[in-house]
């Protein structure tokens, strides 16, 4: 089916362009790299002291965006709601900076040439956020011109409109790797369900041409998915072949202390080269994750994430729910589980993968389909399906009694939400997350985008 849906990338673009009228101005920068030193000028420069102020917002860097030949620094403000930073590429940067808060960064004496400034947080730069920086001829003078970062204040909305064209048309691409295949256990001579799993870091492809060095179970972002029935004894033998510690903790799931996966507190660390195994019983529904928790803010969201299903989510059969019955006989024709991230290599994902090599799915008119949420990412994302409303049965795994209709979901960190979705009408339907800079760019759409195919 994979090769099927990727064969009808034109038919997909086609209706993916008249469902999507987002637009941003197009920004193509290219950074000239020059030298940049931490010491006084050689002969013949004049010894400029300049300071430039730079201001950092979802998702634009703006403010004086040129200085002459010296002692350069920028005064960097984070004026948006997210964390920010500033790098030169090739040179220094900020630490972190939480909204509302400022930093010095000292580039030491630069010569004249333009240099490329970005936000390294993940996604940002490619949301937009990354500017030239031109340094001129030295002067006594010190940096007084403000810009923008297409730096002459003229937008091409024809270029712009032909950057989302462009991209739309590239979707479904092909990209080496699938995340989240679901991993058939072992079972042993006592019917325990063994699941092997080994960390490693990985080239992993989140878009095409965009290959990063992932830190992956098995070899795939987001790790396999483990799924097994209520009552079942389970084993998760680790293998850890990364260049540090780590261990899993099951978020979701009533785990023995010895097992919450907290090392050094309920384990020793996994050291590299060595084995774990965890052993528990699944003794209720649950819609859950697996993830490090050894410098969870490296190996997390660099890719040591997965989806555990525990048993079967109870439907709301011969409900009625905000004037719509649900059937009596109501069956799910399709599960899916999709995991967001937004951080580390891997970045604005769905299921480890950028748009336009998300996953199309496909359904037929009358189908239910039930998905689960799962954020392991840093941010909320408010999940939207175009036409078709979703009903929230679960909330991290528990079943709701009062199941509630959204046409827009906010699933926060940690958080894991099952809905069903009953699609009414053929055609080819935007999914999405709906922070908009999370999904298009200067460039056009990208990242947290895919779409659902009705027949």
């Amino acid at each position: 089916m994979q090769s099927e849906e990727r064969g009808s990338g034109v038919f997909v673009a086609g209706f993916l362009l008249a469902a999507l009228g987002l637009v941003v101005a197009p920004i193509a920068l290219i950074g000239i790299i020059s030298a940049v030193r931490d010491t006084g000028g050689g002969a013949g420069t004049l010894a400029t002291a300049s300071t430039a102020n730079i201001t950092l917002k979802e998702f634009a860097i703006s403010g004086t965006l040129t200085a002459p030949a010296g002692a350069v620094t920028l005064a960097v403000t984070n004026a948006g709601s997210q964390v920010h930073n500033l790098y030169l590429k090739g040179g220094k940067g900020t630490d972190d900076l939480q909204p509302g808060t400022s930093a010095n960064l000292a580039l030491g004496t630069i010569e004249p040439g333009t240099y490329t400034i970005s936000c390294l947080i993940p996604g940002h730069e490619a949301a937009g956020m990354k500017a030239d920086f031109v340094v001129t001829a030295a002067s006594t003078g010190s940096a007084t011109s403000t810009a923008s970062t297409d730096h002459s204040g003229h937008v091409d909305y024809a270029a712009l409109d032909k950057a989302m064209a462009d991209s739309i048309l590239k979707f479904p691409a092909a990209t080496k790797g699938q995340g989240n295949q679901e991993l058939a256990p072992k079972i042993l001579s006592d019917g325990t369900k063994q699941f092997d799993l080994t960390t490693e870091i990985v080239d992993w492809e989140v878009s095409p041409g965009k290959i990063v060095k992932a830190w992956a179970y098995n070899g795939i972002v987001p790790g396999p998915l483990l799924r097994t029935n209520v009552g079942d004894k389970v084993k998760l033998v680790v293998t850890n072949k990364l260049p540090m510690g780590t261990d899993i903790h099951v978020h979701g799931i009533a785990m023995p202390f010895e097992m919450d996966g907290v090392a050094p507190i309920t384990q020793k660390l996994i050291e590299p080269g060595t084995t774990f195994t965890y052993s528990f019983v699944t003794d209720k529904v649950a819609v859950a994750m697996y993830h490090a928790h050894n410098h969870a803010q490296m190996q997390v969201t660099n890719g040591l994430f997965g989806a555990f299903i525990v048993g079967q989510e109870p439907l709301p059969a011969g409900r009625t729910i905000g004037g719509v019955t649900i059937p009596s006989n109501i069956k799910v024709s399709q599960e899916i589980p999709m995991v967001l991230n937004d951080a580390g290599v891997i970045g604005l994902s769905l299921n480890g993968k950028s748009f336009p090599a998300t996953q199309p799915y496909k359904a037929k008119v009358g189908d239910w389909i039930e998905i689960h949420y799962f954020n392991e990412g840093l941010q909320i994302h408010p999940m939207h399906q175009h036409r078709f409303p979703q009903l929230v049965i679960a909330k991290d795994g528990f079943p709701l009694d009062q199941p509630y209709w959204v046409d827009t979901l906010n699933v926060a960190p940690g958080e894991r939400y099952t809905v069903l979705m009953q699609p009414d009408l053929k055609g080819t339907w935007v999914w999405h997350c709906h922070i908009l800079n999370h999904v298009e760019s200067d460039a056009g759409a990208f990242c947290m985008l895919t779409a659902f195919i009705v027949e």
